[in-house]
């Protein structure tokens, strides 16, 4: 009895790893949201497949640790990387509250990785991320990071860029950053990673302040150093070129 924690990338079947798709065949039930099933579900329509709506993030995890409590072997499936604003974190706590059980966590290709490889390489050098939703972390300490990552000169990936209910996040996160960075700082984005309608733009950050996301998009901002480099994004690490 186990319950794996699985990261199904970012929604493509050959971008899953083989150790993910072992695991989802080796299990009785498949938990996660709703959307995340749905990439999988053709594939697995013959496992117990259960699934929660958004904001429900807790009751997936006890529903997923009584299943393997009852002797099921379980996964439960995150986009990208379980590990990086996935499941994985909050199944170790909610799985304090039971009996123990042995939890496996089985990486995959987080946003930050798949869109930049659409664009290029923008990631070549120092990066961080950022999730600009406040429903876990408040503003003032997502402005905070992002000021901070902008003075250190870091490429900065933003993860949840904007939503209904957050349309101008992406813009305030910008201005924060033209604080440190010129306008003409190169930047990306990418939309439907892996999925139907995947597309890339790359941009200046002045023009990114100005343009509309929504959640299902990845957003770079480059260093001083990224640059385009015919039609992609690349932030140089600072080899010698002869």
């Amino acid at each position: 009895m186990k319950l794996y924690v699985v990261g199904l990338g970012p929604g493509a079947w050959d971008q899953m790893t083989k150790q993910a798709v072992d695991a989802l065949e080796e299990c009785d039930v498949i938990t996660g949201y709703e959307i995340y099933v749905d990439l999988i579900r053709e594939r697995f329509q013959h496992k117990n497949l259960i699934t929660t709506p958004m904001k429900k993030e807790a009751e997936r995890c006890h529903i997923a640790v009584k299943e393997v409590l009852k002797g099921q072997t379980a996964a439960m499936v995150c986009s990208g990387d379980a590990g990086v604003y996935g499941m994985a974190g909050l199944v170790y706590e909610i799985a304090q509250q039971y009996d123990p059980i042995e939890i496996v966590v089985i990486p995959g290709i987080t946003a930050a990785c798949s869109g930049a490889a659409v664009l290029g390489a923008p990631l070549i050098h120092d990066f961080v991320v950022i999730s600009l939703s406040d429903l876990l972390t408040p503003w003032s300490l997502i402005e905070k990071r992002i000021a901070c990552a902008a003075m250190a000169d870091f490429v900065i990936c933003f993860y949840n860029p904007s939503s209904i209910k957050r349309k101008d996040y992406l813009k305030n996160a910008c201005e924060i950053i033209l604080n440190y960075q010129k306008e003409s700082t190169m930047c990306g984005f990418v939309k439907n990673i892996g999925r139907t309608g995947e597309t890339g733009r790359i941009l200046t950050l002045d023009e990114l302040k100005d343009t509309q996301v929504d959640m299902f998009t990845t957003v770079y901002v480059g260093n001083s150093k990224t640059r385009e480099i015919d039609g992609k994004l690349v932030t140089p690490r600072g080899y010698t070129i002869t």
